[in-house]
């Protein structure tokens, strides 16, 4: 997963303008590495089954022989078998290539003007920690290894980004 400056994850869909003129977006579609399972669907669904077997027999254990608890309750049952069956037979999610996530790079583009330079910090999760610093100004793309500096000036224009902010 990506990172931005300030510890939040990057939104896919669409850019957004932080409180200090940051502008954090994601990477285009183009390009984008998916570093994380696209989804947990055997997880999710062997979870599920297990919810819809436990609410299916409580619902037998606590209401007796009603014939509107069993209408209820063994088709649920039934459900959640089918779902552990499906479910334990997917296949395992692959993990993280570390050669995908080294080789990640953004989009090297201006960003627009908001009263001062914006600049944008992506962050690798994942090992190697790398951080990737976009000058809003030039569109420059300068790398830093490890986690984000505590300031930053543009290795094209040598624009003073920013200096030892607080968090």
């Amino acid at each position: 997963m990506l990172q931005d400056d300030r510890l939040g994850l990057l939104n896919p869909t669409s850019p957004k303008l932080g409180s200090q003129g940051h502008l954090h977006a994601s990477v285009s579609s183009r390009r984008c590495v998916q570093l994380v399972p696209e989804s947990n669907l055997r997880t999710n669904t062997v979870l599920a089954a297990w919810v819809c077997i436990t609410l299916g027999s409580g619902i037998i254990l606590s209401s007796g022989v009603s014939a509107f608890a069993l209408a209820v309750a063994v088709p649920l049952v039934i459900a959640g078998i089918v779902l552990l069956v499906v479910g334990l037979g997917m296949a395992v999610e692959e993990n993280v290539d570390p050669e995908k996530v080294a080789a990640w790079e953004p989009d090297s583009t201006k960003m627009p003007d908001a009263g001062r330079v914006m600049y944008r910090i992506d962050t690798t999760l994942e090992a190697p920690i790398r951080t990737s610093v976009l000058c809003g100004k030039c569109g420059n793309l300068d790398w830093v290894d490890g986690p984000k500096p505590r300031s930053h000036s543009c290795s094209s224009c040598s624009t003073l980004l920013w200096e030892s902010e607080e968090e």
